[in-house]
């Protein structure tokens, strides 16, 4: 109980305590308060006494703010104005002394037009626009002259042998080449160049190589002050007479079609070779390093760059393919057709290159005209072909061959389709193009043509003949030329085993009617028919010593067969001397098959009526000659 009641006690002490101390802290609070309050007020009558001060120094503030931007647009347009006056320095000096200095000045004069330029609240600005502008444009003046000048110092016609040393070693004026092709065919030619040499052309240099970036620089500089038509006008001047001058020192003539009409076809054949390499220097060498030059000095600038090359190279090209195009427009000729194949394959040749470097809408013409010519030279060389044809079949020449060898004509048909083997792709592209279907059978189909046509022109030349054993003779002589030439060429694989064949055949038959009317009268000498008696008596009236003649057969008949005989001999001996048969394997196969006709029955006459003649001994050669080739049998006369 007593325990309880000072628990009680003790609570009681400390909750008056904690009451006690609540009281405290009241009063403090309030007291607090009351001076927080008089700060208060005490800092509002402060704030207010100091605003006036606070506003002046804000302002001061503000003003040195604005003092020091002015002061470094002022350091700025200064600089730019101490900028102007060194660049206007260097530029009056000119370009001469450093040229690269000139050039910054430039870029220096163009930042500071932009810079016053874009300062429209500067009061001089516009006077110093107007003034740096017109001395923008007297630099740019004076770089004109500059970029004129270093142009020309190196601008100079390549000669000939410089062009040379940049060919193939193959196609080098030096290096030996095919002679004796009637065609005047350039074997060397990239299309028929079989050799393992690499064919690899290295453009010169047009210009030297370190005043390229120099020249681009300054292009650069008046491309970008719009001076582009003056620009292009200076590269044509300085560059279109160089690259006339080349090809006119390499012997590039402009010749037109009258011109081409009145030379002589052996000095149109060598101008036609050389201007077939004068195109292949010109693409290659020439224009290829023009194009180098051009795509260097107006770098970044690909439509000037292509109108330049093309303003440049006009005169050139159209001084070269205007050859070309009096060529194709000339009267035409059978022998014109291999060189107009040579100028249809050099285009051929040409024509990807030509596509390449005169890229671009400026150069449409330039690339047109090439196509043009291409175009015409292969209908021409079609038309060509045509005419050869016609004029195989209508050709009446009237070259004599008494001896009825193988006939101008013949050897010259021959050697013309054989050189047209040599032409198989070009002749492909223009069957295609012209004819359509597969160039074999299209060639195939030309070269029967053209062998139909030689047969029907020596069927008429051979009725010339009063002969008709001659008749035969030059058309087996003429024939088998032509065989023999069919099976020595790639002609055989084109015409076939059975064109072969008939036409040796053709051979044949002409042979055999050739032994048959020049031989058929003087083997009536030797035949039995009319030299036998009916009767059974004798055939001489008195002892001669010999004996009875038991044919019946008449010595007066018989000694005049052998008279008719020998005449008739040699007068057939006398003609046929006269007579040829060139080819030797031919030659003797004739000799041999008039022998076998001749000499057995000369000597069965002799065997069964030389008991009628009373004196017959006599050994005589008598020769048959069909020019070197000779045909020999024991003669016998009668006294």
């Amino acid at each position: 109980m007593g325990i309880a009641v000072g628990g009680v006690d003790l609570l009681s002490e400390k909750a008056a305590m904690m009451r006690e101390c609540l009281q405290k802290s009241e009063t403090i609070t309030d007291n607090v308060v009351t001076i927080l309050g008089s700060f208060d007020h005490r800092l509002s009558a402060l704030e207010t006494a100091m605003r006036p001060t606070q506003i002046r120094t804000h302002s001061i503030r503000k003003a040195h703010e604005n003092i020091d931007r002015t002061l470094k647009a002022a350091e700025v347009i200064l600089a730019h104005f101490d900028q102007y006056r060194q660049a206007e320095a260097k530029i009056l000096k000119g370009p001469h002394e450093d040229l690269e200095n000139y050039l910054e000045a430039i870029d220096k004069l163009r930042s500071n037009i932009q810079f016053f330029g874009s300062k429209k609240g500067f009061k001089s600005s516009d006077g110093i626009v107007v003034h740096a502008n017109n001395l923008l444009a007297k630099a740019i003046s004076k770089l004109e002259d500059e970029f004129r000048q270093l142009l020309l110092s190196y601008s100079k016609p390549v000669e000939p042998e410089r062009l040379f040393d940049c060919l193939p070693n193959s196609m080098r004026p030096s290096s030996p080449g095919h002679e004796g092709d009637p065609s005047g065919k350039n074997h060397h030619s990239e299309s028929h160049n079989n050799n393992a040499e690499a064919v690899v052309y290295t453009p010169p240099a047009l210009i030297p190589p370190r005043f390229l970036p120099l020249l681009h620089d300054l292009a650069q500089q008046m491309v970008e002050a719009g001076h582009q038509q003056p620009l292009l006008k200076i590269y044509r001047d300085a560059r279109s007479h160089v690259l006339e001058e080349s090809l006119q020192k390499l012997g590039v003539e402009k010749l037109n079609k009258d011109d081409v009409q009145k030379l002589q076809w052996e000095i149109l054949e060598a101008k036609i070779g050389n201007w077939i390499h004068f195109m292949r220097i010109a693409v290659k060498l020439l224009f290829a390093g023009e194009r180098k030059v051009c795509d260097q000095i107006f770098e970044g600038f690909d439509s000037l760059s292509e109108q330049c090359f093309a303003e440049v190279t006009t005169n050139s090209v159209s001084m070269l393919l205007s050859f070309g195009e009096a060529i194709a427009k000339s009267k035409r000729s059978p022998e014109k057709l291999f060189v107009l194949l040579d100028m249809y394959e050099i285009m051929q040749e040409l024509h990807s290159e030509i596509e390449t470097l005169f890229k671009g809408k400026a150069c449409s013409a330039i690339r047109e005209a090439a196509t043009s010519l291409t175009k015409r030279l292969a209908q021409t060389a079609q038309e060509t072909f045509g005419d050869f044809e016609e004029a195989v079949e209508k050709d009446a020449t009237k070259t004599a061959v008494t001896d009825g060898t193988v006939h101008p004509l013949t050897s010259y048909v021959i050697n013309y389709v054989k050189f047209l083997f040599d032409y198989q792709s070009t002749l492909k592209q223009l069957f295609q193009e012209f004819e359509g279907g597969e160039d074999s059978s299209q060639l195939a189909s030309v070269t029967v043509r053209i062998m139909q046509a030689l047969q029907t022109n020596l069927d008429g030349k051979s009725k010339q003949y009063k002969d008709l054993a001659l008749t035969h003779l030059f058309l087996m002589n003429n024939i088998h030329y032509i065989v023999r030439s069919v099976r020595r060429s790639e002609a055989k694989d084109l015409l076939g085993d059975d064109w072969v064949q008939r036409h040796r055949r053709i051979v044949q038959q002409h042979a055999n009617q050739y032994k048959r009317n020049a031989w058929a009268k003087i083997l009536q000498c030797l035949s039995i028919q009319g030299l036998t008696s009916s009767g059974g008596g004798s055939g001489t009236a008195g002892g001669d010593g010999g004996t009875g003649s038991s044919s019946g057969a008449s010595r007066a008949i018989v000694k005049d067969r052998f008279k008719s005989f020998n005449i008739m001999f040699e007068e057939l001996h006398q003609k046929q001397s006269q007579w040829t048969v060139p080819d030797t394997e031919l030659r003797e196969s004739l000799r041999l098959a008039v022998a076998e006709v001749l000499l057995p029955a000369y000597r069965s006459f002799v065997k069964r009526f030389g008991f009628v003649l009373i004196l017959v001994h006599f050994q005589r050669y008598y020769v048959i000659s069909i020019k070197g080739v000779k045909v020999c049998s024991s003669n016998m006369s009668s006294l």
